[in-house]
């Protein structure tokens, strides 16, 4: 499940493919930067995840915010993917790409107004309530548009997920969901409001998670709650078990989806729940590269300073190594004779930060291709115009063809929305 970039990447004839499409082929259609994606490393990812929980009444919701363009959204609903959202411009996008509504489920902790009357009016099919004045908030807009709400409570289980810092969100520090014992309440108080329809249960403890324990913990910690509401005539119609299954990019281990599958199946036992998973970076981290055109070898002034490989691809393409230090691998397109070197490859931004991998050995030419792996998850959706850089493309292959489908950013895009000051 779920193995890292170079599993759709191959040389052939010293040339490095995805699927069936020579790298260098692209760069010259398309240019470069640019995020490529596997439609195929994609339609198994998910094949992958549905096999592991069959006999399970699985809805696989695949999360927006790991890659919101519009071509992988339609290509994870021709796969029977629904979809989780955070926000309503991801759910406009789900519109905009022709993607049915009634199985969306809408998390996050900060749903404006607005956008709980957008979904409300898109006929979503689940609020997941991270907090009591959320609550309060979804029913009174319930009331006042005249539509009821379906709602799901996220449990923050206080389950330590062994994930980094800053994607932990099952610990009780963390700002998503609430305490059972507050959940309880909630659930209570919904069961009894006249514009809540009380769905399901859910929690998501993290990102990266490369264990079962953490998770089948949680949905333990779940099912505690949900015995205790149908004691009390609440009957739930689903448990979302969030996502944050781990996927390798340097020498991880995965999560190991036949294992979690079997956990749930024998924890659920004979329970009657719908069952949701949201994955995303499990489904596009390692379907998708940055292809980069080296601009400038910076050789060591003098022993023990570093060598900088200049790519045209930087911090604003892809922020995850400056922001997590994140590790993703780097690999030449083309083999060549040149002798193998330390680089640190840094990209044209004005920051000391700018960096998207550090002391890699490779043999690198000026205008050599890289390919920067395992970019298909938070590369694009994390990407700005910092230093007025133009947006990268964004490129699907399927087989032997491909396919732009996301245009390069111009600068008159950038400036379409700005004006001149007056005088």
């Amino acid at each position: 499940m779920s193995a890292p970039a170079s599993s759709i990447l191959n040389h052939v004839d010293g040339v490095l493919h995805m699927e069936d499409v020579p790298l260098p082929v692209i760069a010259e259609a398309v240019g470069t930067p640019a995020y490529i994606y596997s439609s195929a490393y994609i339609r198994t990812a998910i094949a992958d995840i549905r096999s592991a929980f069959t006999g399970m009444p699985l809805t696989i919701q695949y999360a927006v915010k790991a890659n919101s363009n519009l071509s992988i959204l339609a290509l994870c609903h021709a796969e029977g993917c629904s979809f989780d959202i955070v926000s309503g411009g991801e759910l406009a996008r789900l519109l905009a790409a022709g993607i049915p509504t009634d199985g969306v489920i809408f998390s996050g902790v900060g749903k404006s107004v607005e956008e709980i009357d957008f979904a409300l009016k898109a006929e979503i099919a689940c609020f997941n309530i991270e907090s009591e004045p959320e609550l309060e908030r979804v029913a009174a807009r319930a009331e006042v548009l005249n539509i009821r709400a379906p709602i799901s409570i996220r449990v923050n289980p206080n389950v330590d997920a062994q994930t980094h810092p800053y994607i932990s969100t099952g610990l009780k520090q963390n700002k998503f969901g609430v305490a059972p014992e507050l959940a309880l309440e909630l659930y209570q108080r919904a069961h009894a409001h006249d514009w809540l329809d009380v769905a399901g249960i859910d929690c998501h403890i993290g990102s990266q998670i490369g264990n079962v324990e953490p998770l089948l913990e949680s949905l333990s910690c779940l099912l505690e709650l949900v015995d205790q509401l149908a004691a009390e005539g609440i009957a739930l119609h689903h448990i979302d078990l969030g996502g944050g299954m781990g996927v390798t990019y340097q020498n991880e281990t995965s999560l190991d989806m036949d294992a979690y599958g079997a956990g749930v199946r024998q924890i659920l036992g004979a329970r009657k729940l719908a069952l949701m998973l949201e994955p995303g970076r499990s489904i596009v981290a390692n379907a998708g590269v940055l292809l980069s055109r080296v601009e400038y070898l910076k050789p060591a002034a003098e022993a023990g300073a570093p060598s900088f490989a200049v790519i045209d691809a930087a911090m604003n393409d892809l922020i995850r190594p400056a922001l997590y230090q994140a590790w993703h691998d780097v690999l030449p397109v083309n083999r060549h004779e040149a002798q193998s070197h330390v680089w640190n490859i840094v990209g044209p931004v004005c920051e000391t930060g700018d960096f998207l991998a550090h002391e890699r050995e490779l043999a690198l030419e000026p205008d050599s291709l890289v390919a920067i792996a395992s970019a298909g998850a938070y590369g694009m959706v994390q990407a700005s115009n910092y230093n007025a850089r133009n947006r990268a493309c964004e490129v699907l292959v399927d087989g032997g063809e491909f396919r732009v489908i996301r245009r390069r950013e111009t600068m008159a895009d950038q400036l379409r929305l700005e004006q001149e000051l007056p005088g």
